[in-house]
């Protein structure tokens, strides 16, 4: 580490503050959910109503000498505060309890870097970790804080702490130049998507809404998924077949929690930006969550800061196998376009209804028709026999092919562009009743 902590291990007491303002609070649950995800073992959950916080501890004086004693009857290593600290509270509560003090980022952070498993995400995960280091070097070699003068230190030079700081100024710009290039290399892929015109579909909810059991059903993938706070954290995207529209990616991302630090948004930008050029988002919500509600805020909110709060979207409740009385089914709005539909990635209940709503919400328009194709186009011919487009085939009287087809029409005219005919054109005149 770059400045003097105690060494531990992880036992943990958990401090959680009890707030009246919906604004700033959060959940105990989820918090121990996060502390058991980091790996740790909670010995203790204290809850503290403070509504003042203090400058120095956040707590009051009183609570931190009972926290003191309560470090040293349970042994603790570890004190873990379900809010943010400033640099100085850390350190002023970490020199009083005389263990290691983290607060709800740091977690947060710790959890991210036990997840990553791209060199991509190690790399957005270092990016935040030293983000939010960088204003938690003080203090930290006491025995080169301040430049000296005298016989035999006079010149230039720097402190241990300004060569920390400037040090990690340089392994932050390195890694922002290293994440800038993946950013373009993502760019180009999405652009060759576009060309193709193959639609983007991206799964976005709170962490342990059950994103990635639902890939997993959808494109019988093996993606990790588990009954675990961000299990997923690396992106992954997979090719999907869906009736009527044809080709789509698919692609999984990291959950959102409340208040998620801005620091995380920030350095996972690359990854979030998936989600923010996709065509349809799959806002998957809990539905046995209790808080679904103040979770569905969440994740809205942080839909906004990515820029992704006006695409089209589709929330699917999963989990209604733990619905008492719940059934699989598309709930529309006024206009008879899907808004919800209630699946259950776990049992594979109600998969067909969300084919089918994603099918209708992609707006893809359908071409059913009879084609004459001309002997001479039967490239053309074997390739709508190839996108499985053909219903049925006969033959008219100048000998020409009379094909019957059902395709969206964006792939019939991809398919007529590429024998470099005009599609409206070949369509007027070839198109039969």
């Amino acid at each position: 580490m770059f400045f003097e902590r105690h060494n531990g291990g992880e036992r943990a007491i958990l401090v959680h503050l009890e707030n009246p303002d919906p604004a700033v609070r959060e959940d105990p649950q989820e918090f121990q959910e996060l502390a058991y995800s980091a790996g740790a073992e909670v010995v203790r959950l204290v809850s503290v109503g403070r509504y003042q916080p203090s400058a120095k501890f956040l707590l009051g004086s009183g609570k931190v000498d009972e926290l003191r004693e309560q470090v040293k009857d349970s042994e603790a290593d570890l004190v873990i505060v379900n809010h943010n600290l400033t640099p100085s509270q850390e350190r002023n509560l970490e020199r009083v309890l005389e263990c290691r003090v983290l607060d709800r980022t740091g977690l947060i952070l710790d959890i991210f870097a036990q997840r990553a498993r791209t060199h991509e995400g190690k790399l957005q995960v270092e990016l935040a970790q030293l983000d939010h280091m960088s204003t938690r070097l003080v203090r930290g070699w006491t025995h080169l804080e301040r430049q000296k003068g005298g016989i035999g230190l006079r010149g230039p030079g720097e402190t241990q702490l300004e060569t920390d700081r400037r040090l990690l100024r340089v392994r932050m710009r390195q890694i922002k130049q290293r994440l800038e290039k993946v950013r373009s290399q993502r760019e180009q892929a999405r652009r060759g998507r576009q060309r193709a015109e193959i639609p983007v579909v991206s799964l976005v909810g709170y962490t342990n809404a059950g994103k990635s059991t639902l890939f997993n059903q959808l494109t019988t993938s093996v993606v990790y998924a588990a009954d675990q706070l961000f299990a997923t954290l690396d992106p992954t995207l997979r090719r999907l077949e869906l009736q009527d529209v044809g080709p789509i990616v698919l692609a999984d991302t990291v959950g959102f929690i409340r208040h998620l630090p801005h620091k995380l948004v920030e350095s996972f930008r690359a990854t979030l930006e998936e989600s923010s050029n996709a065509d349809l988002l799959l806002h998957v919500i809990d539905a046995h969550e209790p808080e679904r509600e103040q979770q569905i805020e969440q994740v809205l909110s942080v839909l906004q800061e990515i820029g992704a709060q006006d695409l089209p979207m589709l929330e699917v409740y999963n989990k209604l196998d733990l619905v008492e009385g719940a059934q699989p089914c598309i709930q529309r709005d006024a206009e008879g376009r899907p808004q919800r539909v209630w699946v259950s990635a776990q049992q594979g209940l109600g998969m067909d209804l969300l084919h089918q709503a994603m099918a209708e919400l992609l707006g893809t328009e359908l071409f059913v028709g009879a084609l004459r194709v001309p002997q001479q186009l039967a490239r053309l011919r074997a390739q709508l026999f190839a996108a499985g487009a053909v219903q049925e085939e006969s033959y008219d009287e100048q000998g020409d092919y009379v094909i019957r087809v059902r395709l969206p029409r964006i792939d019939l005219n991809r398919l007529l562009s590429r024998e470099h005919l005009h599609p409206e054109g070949f369509l007027e005149q070839h198109t039969l009743q």
